[in-house]
């Protein structure tokens, strides 16, 4: 890995990404693997995300945001050389999953076993992700330019700067060009913007409360969500340095005012309210973090490329967090856009080539609609009140629990198990 400091312009690269977080890191690494010439352009100071992290023995110590890395989200990372760092540190793999109605007697229990897989998934602190494919990306020639700003889109052009190679301007005046720029800088994605991509997108009325709670019950590697009319809540499994199984990091998504009335309460009867919430005894949770809370709003690209452009991960699609599938998604992208370009660079194709990036899109824009389309629906079902349709999704929780292997079989496309 390179860090650029220079105010000299650079030669036109083949491939840039801006943005280096979990997604963005994770496709700079796998693209300069296959040989391309790469930049990865970060708003943050390498080294700040190349920092130890602090042993966690209280709730204060975990970051508050956490992944549920899937299998096959955990497959791409291997492939990189990034899990091992992941799995020597700080991790949680989850073997079973409990998801029930909290007004009414529906419940479906995921089993890894029945799977015969070792674990549903992984709980991982984002930020120990991004250390192991920064630490990864060391020993590549990937070039990173840092600390760095985006201020403005290049467009194709013969401008006699970088021939017809889109690129970027940064805050401190560098103008940056690549063959092919992918966005990979978020939900708010400053390049979509810039771009001129545009989305559909609505805005759920919904906050999400994120804390880390510490509980008098171990949670036994199992993964709980409740879900209730107002929202859903996630209890998901945490293992401290020492060993300690009693604490989970928490997604508790409810209704806007309701989430501020949560929030407004001190921590004691904050703490009882989620309890009774997860239905446990009132006093089982006894300390808490800060709580963080974010708006809910769902947002898809209409389109994920443009003449040498594509997004990646959140940039291109937002989803509600009631099933924990963004980072997933958005490993989802990398993993066919590396597919794509390892075919482009064999073939002797511009990485920016319409048709790679018309691949790309076919491929990625399907299977995300299909998943933001089922959480849309499972928002909705557990939102109405009706007594019929609750009597309805009850029973079907139930005679889906009952059916092991449809029931194994839906849990091993969500978590990416197949082989």
């Amino acid at each position: 890995m390179t860090e650029a400091h220079s105010s000299k312009t650079p030669a036109v690269a083949d491939i840039m990404i801006v943005g280096g977080g979990m997604v963005g890191s994770a496709l700079a690494l796998g693209l300069a693997q296959q040989g391309w010439h790469v930049v990865l352009v970060e708003s943050s100071p390498v080294a700040k995300l190349q920092s130890a992290a602090q042993p966690a023995t209280g709730v204060d110590d975990f970051e508050p945001r956490v992944s549920a890395i899937s299998r096959a989200s955990q497959r791409l990372l291997e492939g990189l050389g990034a899990w091992a760092e992941v799995a020597a540190g700080r991790h949680c793999p989850y073997q079973t999953m409990t998801v029930w109605d909290a007004e009414g007697t529906g419940r479906i229990e995921f089993d890894a076993a029945e799977m015969r897989a070792e674990a549903l998934g992984t709980i991982v602190e984002n930020r120990h992700i991004v250390r192991a494919l920064f630490n990864a990306l060391e020993t590549s020639p990937a070039t990173i330019f840092s600390g760095a700003k985006v201020a403005g889109w290049l467009a194709n052009g013969p401008d006699g700067e970088g021939g017809n190679a889109p690129g970027i301007c940064l805050e401190d005046g560098q103008h940056l060009r690549a063959r092919l720029v992918v966005a990979a800088d978020g939900a708010q994605s400053r390049l979509r913007q810039l771009v001129g991509l545009p989305t559909r997108e609505w805005d759920y009325d919904q906050q999400a409360i994120v804390a880390t709670v510490r509980s008098k019950q171990m949670h036994q590697y199992t993964a709980r969500q409740s879900f209730s009319r107002t929202g859903p809540l996630a209890f998901l499994p945490l293992q401290a340095d020492n060993g300690d199984e009693h604490f989970c990091s928490i997604v508790w998504s409810q209704d806007t005012l309701e989430a501020r009335r949560l929030m407004a309460l001190d921590d004691v009867a904050f703490n009882a309210e989620l309890a009774r919430a997860i239905e446990l005894p009132e006093d089982s949770v006894e300390a808490i973090s800060r709580r963080f809370t974010f708006p809910l709003r769902q947002r898809h690209a209409m389109n994920y490329t443009a003449p040498g452009f594509a997004l990646v991960g959140d940039a291109a699609h937002s989803i509600h967090p009631l099933a924990g599938q963004g980072a997933n998604l958005g490993y989802g992208d990398v993993a066919v856009l590396l597919e794509e370009l390892k075919r482009a660079r064999k073939l002797g194709l511009n990485p920016g080539d319409a048709l790679v990036l018309g691949r790309y899109q076919r491929r990625r824009k399907s299977e995300n609609l299909t998943m933001m389309a089922a959480m849309e629906g499972l928002k909705q079902l557990f939102g109405r009140d009706e007594l019929p349709l609750r009597w309805l999704r009850n029973q079907g929780m139930n005679w889906l629990n009952q059916l092991a292997p449809l029931k194994n079989r839906l849990a091993t496309e969500a978590m990416g198990l197949r082989d």
